[in-house]
């Protein structure tokens, strides 16, 4: 790139939405200069009606032996029946397919928080707002669960 750095602009944009897919994809790319290189995957998960109205999704990726679940939403009317268990165990099982040991993620949600401890997910991190900071209380938990025989050694396969 040709240019001086005093020739640049920056600014704040209301909006990422135009330019994020754009900035990951170069994040990515870059990424993959690691060593080891990323491997990042990403995927989507999709509930859906008998008429295709979205009720619920879920997108994440895997990456480095790892899910990651960026977003779950279920449609308000259908929360506590079971739809966003049914997707986060697809997604683990996409994950495991994919040679991933376990999943990570953050929320800000106690709500959430709970849904995920309910499905085996631990907390290992949390920020959690100072007195005095706002808003008051607020805290983001970083919850991860290790997928089951990921930590054993893999059996040697029997001799003939």
């Amino acid at each position: 790139m040709d240019g001086r750095l005093s020739d640049i602009r920056i600014a704040v944009e209301p909006d990422p939405g135009a330019f994020a897919r754009e900035i990951e994809t170069r994040l990515l790319d870059s990424l993959r200069q690691n060593v080891p290189a990323s491997d990042y995957a990403p995927f989507g998960i999709l509930a859906r009606d008998s008429e295709g109205a979205i009720l619920g999704g879920l997108i994440g990726g895997t990456s480095y032996g790892w899910l990651l679940i960026k977003m779950l939403w279920v449609a308000e009317g259908l929360r506590g029946q079971g739809l966003g268990a049914r997707m986060v165990r697809l997604a683990e099982e996409e994950a495991s397919s994919r040679g991933c040991h376990g999943a990570w993620l953050d929320s800000s949600s106690q709500r959430a928080r709970n849904f995920y401890m309910k499905l085996g997910y631990e907390t290992f991190g949390m920020l959690k707002n100072r007195e005095g900071e706002e808003p008051q209380g607020h805290a983001r938990f970083f919850l991860c669960k290790r997928f089951p025989c990921a930590d054993k050694p893999a059996e040697a396969s029997p001799r003939r």
